[in-house]
């Protein structure tokens, strides 16, 4: 297997966790919002797992950019611009990116819920994407898969 096909079944793992971690972020806040949690629970539960995220999306892109995928690089760009974004801008004296004292307040569950749920949107068709790029470089490396040079016809 090439450098290519081994970049892509990489890429799917990484997009793989990527998609769990935001269902069980989109499955914790649905259920702070029915009650069935309470905001501290619920914030430390979440809050774990926001420097993971980040660091599995930031290898993905770093490994894209090194590979030279330069389309895939720049479609992962504002994703983690984005997580970055929200990750150095929590306020001081926030527990962290969820803070179970101001969740509840001006809406931010309802925003948190938002943006779960179109990084989810996003790494689901990354996902497709990158299967689709998997199977591609599998076809190129196949042996069946040869052009006019590879036919032996015994003449």
């Amino acid at each position: 297997m090439s450098t290519e096909t081994y970049l892509f079944v990489f890429a799917l793992f990484d997009t793989g966790v990527m998609l769990f971690l935001l269902i069980y972020f989109v499955i914790t806040l649905s259920d702070l919002e029915c009650d069935y949690l309470n905001a501290r629970m619920c914030c430390s539960k979440l809050n774990i797992w926001v420097i993971p995220m980040l660091f599995l999306q930031t290898v993905l892109s770093v490994t894209l950019l090194f590979m030279s995928h330069w389309i895939l690089f720049l479609v992962n760009l504002p994703a983690n611009s984005w997580m970055l974004y929200e990750f150095w801008n929590v306020p001081k004296g926030n527990l962290g990116l969820y803070d179970p004292a101001e969740i509840h307040n001006r809406g931010q569950l309802k925003a948190h819920m938002k943006h779960c749920l179109i990084r989810l949107g996003n790494f689901l068709i990354l996902f497709f994407v990158y299967l689709y790029c998997c199977i591609s470089a599998m076809i190129k490396d196949s042996p069946l898969h040869g052009g006019p040079d590879d036919l032996d016809l015994g003449i």
